[in-house]
């Protein structure tokens, strides 16, 4: 059964964006500050990817989701704020990218705020969603989120569908990923340190994977994601076969392109709305 969006809504897509920057590389090794070439990959995102995106974003009229480590925001302020002037998302994502499987619940919850606190700071609003760095999630880490305000993660993989689950902290909403909507797998490559599949795929490829994964949700009425990482997705080819995906969304009826946000925000009105017909 088709998932009930509002009114004349077929099906949700979302552009997001991990603005990982140099944060990941750092958190892999932190020896890989003093390899020029690593960190030149890595900081091609925010200084080079992120703007490009953001001016196709302004042209095409699409509100998107940026979520951002900690550490770089601290980097880029400038970026991180003028991603927030223009009305899109800004979203947090762990501090130094780490895996949060790797801390304990008090660590956990320290970079959460820490995080948050720096992008509030820049922003002047604090964010209501959050990604899990490489979508690594705790079993403590959505009362930890609910506990500090947050409204939704967007991390596992379970459902086509946004979802609400309950927590001591109060509840939280699900916004699912999948690794097939995900950049990293069609363009991620560093020889040493190994990422990547070993394989840059053409943007043709990936087109044609995403636009079959889009059709689908579309067909069978689910929330299509698409998880995006600047340094891979801001490269010229790319942001231009991401016009074409735009394009090819836009020309399906009953399509809402928006933002995780406003997914989440939807969920909660509308668990709200089917919890009062059962009292």
């Amino acid at each position: 059964m088709p998932f009930a969006w509002a009114a004349g809504v077929r099906c949700a897509a979302v552009l997001s964006f991990d603005v990982d920057g140099e944060s990941g590389m750092l958190q892999a090794d932190p020896k890989n500050k003093n390899r020029l070439s690593v960190m030149s990959w890595a900081r091609y995102g925010p200084k080079v990817g992120v703007p490009r995106i953001l001016d196709m974003l302004e042209a095409k009229g699409v509100k998107a989701t940026f979520f951002v480590p900690g550490y770089t925001a601290e980097l880029y302020p400038d970026l991180v704020k003028r991603i927030h002037d223009e009305g899109h998302e800004v979203g947090a994502h762990g501090y130094l990218h780490e895996p949060v499987s790797t801390l304990d619940p008090i660590q956990e919850e320290a970079a959460l705020v820490k995080t948050c606190t720096i992008l509030e700071q820049i922003t002047g609003r604090k964010p209501v969603g959050y990604r899990a760095p490489l979508w690594e999630v705790n079993p403590c880490s959505a009362e930890i989120l609910a506990r500090h305000g947050l409204i939704y993660d967007s991390s596992l993989m379970d459902d086509d569908r946004p979802y609400t689950f309950s927590t001591p902290a109060g509840d939280l909403v699900q916004i699912p990923v999948h690794w097939t909507n995900d950049d990293w797998e069609q363009f991620a490559f560093l020889y040493e340190p190994r990422i990547g599949s070993g394989v840059i795929e053409s943007c043709e490829k990936a087109l044609q994977v995403w636009k079959e994964e889009f059709d689908g949700m579309h067909r069978y009425g689910g929330a299509f994601v698409l998880t995006m990482h600047p340094e891979l997705i801001g490269r010229p080819a790319r942001v231009m076969m991401l016009e074409q995906l735009i394009d090819h969304m836009r020309s399906r009826d009953g399509v809402w392109l928006t933002t995780c946000e406003e997914i989440a925000h939807y969920q909660i009105s509308r668990s709200a709305a089917l919890a009062s017909t059962e009292v």
